[in-house]
């Protein structure tokens, strides 16, 4: 990093001098710009958030009732202090935004997390043009390279109608917020009933009020003892998977919805049935188109293949470098999240007498 770079890294985060807040800390801190609302972009506890307008529901559920956040439509510039501050579209998850901040003549932008290819549960992508990029790379190997949405969502269908024809529940993991939200966007309700993990129903909820249509889901947790759930989707976050709550589906069909389905060995090392490459990260092309489009002549790399994308992008004559973060991408984060979230819904279970593994 430069001693006149906008933003520096801090033990706090990303930290801009000149207007006086962070963007996407990792510790409390009395002004944090965010990105979007999974664990390791949004840190609970921070005295004021500026997040996007379209995310503003979510990263309530998240940040609680108590939080002070302003909300700012996406592209609408605000005056923080001098610097320039908007948020543009990541496509990433419902209210995913990239930081754009510009300052004495420099334009910065964080792109946070973010995938090119548009869902319907989310504004798209929009590459926006600047002096430094800060991109992430969770996928930033050429082997990653999504197929195509639509047939993900044929190959879903298809599996979980083969298990009602079985006799057998569908378990479908993913985590709690945007994947699982976007999963049901694609789910055919012709099929079956869908139900829903609580951490799941809390963000689905939330998306519904933000204006995301999406098929109709009941609460698994709501439904009486000795239901029979022959047929069935259930739509839960990772952590649930091998727990009493997910049990007492059987006989059922576990799949998982990530990215890592990309690599064999992945799905017999999560204990599931079927997996599906699904990301709401870039993949490797997208990356590049990305880089590409924002006509950046400076690329900072962070949370991912971070050495693989720097070496690539200096071969192609791009000034790139690591930029050490505490993000994760699709992982760990999103499961303390999911957890804290199970936790909530084990007192909730706690009181009408049902447990929630």
């Amino acid at each position: 990093m430069n001693a006149d770079d906008l933003l520096k890294p801090t033990d706090a985060g990303l930290y801009c001098e000149a207007g006086g807040f962070y963007v996407d800390p990792w510790r409390p801190v009395p002004r944090a710009v965010v990105t979007h609302a999974h664990a390791d972009h949004a840190c609970w506890g921070c005295g004021r958030y500026l997040g996007s307008e379209e995310g503003e529901r979510v990263l309530r559920v998240r940040m609680g009732a108590e939080a002070v956040i302003d909300a700012l439509p996406y592209g609408e510039p605000i005056d923080v202090n001098g610097v320039r501050v908007s948020l543009h579209p990541a496509g990433h998850i419902l209210g995913s935004a990239q930081v754009r901040l510009e300052h004495r003549g420099r334009v910065w932008v964080v792109s946070g997390d973010y995938k090119v290819e548009p869902d319907a549960t989310c504004s798209p992508f929009e590459p926006v043009r600047c002096d430094v990029f800060v991109t992430e790379s969770t996928f930033g190997l050429p082997i990653y390279r999504w197929p195509s949405q639509a047939s993900v969502f044929d190959e879903i269908n298809a599996w979980w109608r083969a298990n009602r024809d079985a006799g057998r529940a569908s378990l479908l993991l993913a985590y709690a917020l945007g994947k699982s939200q976007r999963l049901l966007s694609g789910l055919d309700p012709s099929i079956g009933p869908i139900y829903t993990h609580g951490a799941v129903e809390k963000l689905t909820r939330a998306y519904r009020e933000g204006g995301v249509d999406l098929p109709p889901t009941s609460y698994a947790g709501a439904a009486t003892r000795g239901k029979s759930w022959a047929g069935a989707m259930i739509v839960a976050p990772p952590s649930a998977q091998g727990t009493p709550w997910a049990r007492k589906f059987a006989p059922l069909s576990t799949g998982i919805a990530s990215g890592w389905m990309t690599i064999r060995g992945t799905r017999r090392r999560k204990a599931a049935d079927r997996g599906f490459v699904l990301s709401d990260h870039v993949d490797w092309p997208g990356l590049l188109g990305a880089v590409e489009a924002t006509g950046a002549r400076r690329v900072l790399v962070t949370h991912g293949y971070t050495a693989v994308v720097v070496r690539y992008l200096r071969e192609r004559g791009v000034e790139a470098e690591v930029l050490a973060t505490r993000y994760v991408g699709e992982g760990d984060a999103q499961e303390g999240a999911e957890a804290e979230a199970m936790e909530a819904d084990e007192a909730e279970a706690a009181e009408s007498g049902e447990a929630i593994g």
